[in-house]
């Protein structure tokens, strides 16, 4: 991102993300491909649509016996305090984060979905 300062623009991290890692289906992370490039945002974006949809439901059903044998490693950023929220529901429903961002996948919503040009928008200070 970038801040405007007294007329001068300074590109800044943005400390409200974090980089997580994890394993995620190859088959989902291809579909999310697809829909991200067909949308102009980031697969991040959109696991961060479902992940709070999911979080606002506060509910999940979800088989263990279901998980997908094709995982792969992805890393990528998310809002830190999404994340923290993911975490503490993935350990109260006894799952693991990668079967809650799976199953988020299903309540992706594409009219809340940032773009791609977010990561360079200006703040004014």
């Amino acid at each position: 991102m970038w801040k405007k300062i007294d007329g001068r623009l300074i590109q800044a991290t943005d400390t409200s993300r974090v980089k997580f890692r994890t394993n995620i289906s190859k088959k989902i992370l291809d579909q999310l491909a697809d829909m991200a490039d067909e949308h102009d945002t980031y697969i991040n974006y959109l696991l961060e649509t479902g992940l709070e949809n999911v979080l606002n439901r506060g509910e999940i059903i979800y088989s263990k016996e279901t998980r997908p044998k094709d995982r792969i490693q992805y890393k990528t950023t998310y809002d830190k305090d999404l994340l923290e929220k993911v975490k503490q529901f993935a350990k109260d429903h006894h799952l693991f984060i990668n079967d809650v961002i799976e199953y988020s996948v299903s309540y992706i919503d594409i009219d809340k979905t940032k773009d791609r040009d977010y990561k360079n928008r200006i703040e004014h200070q």
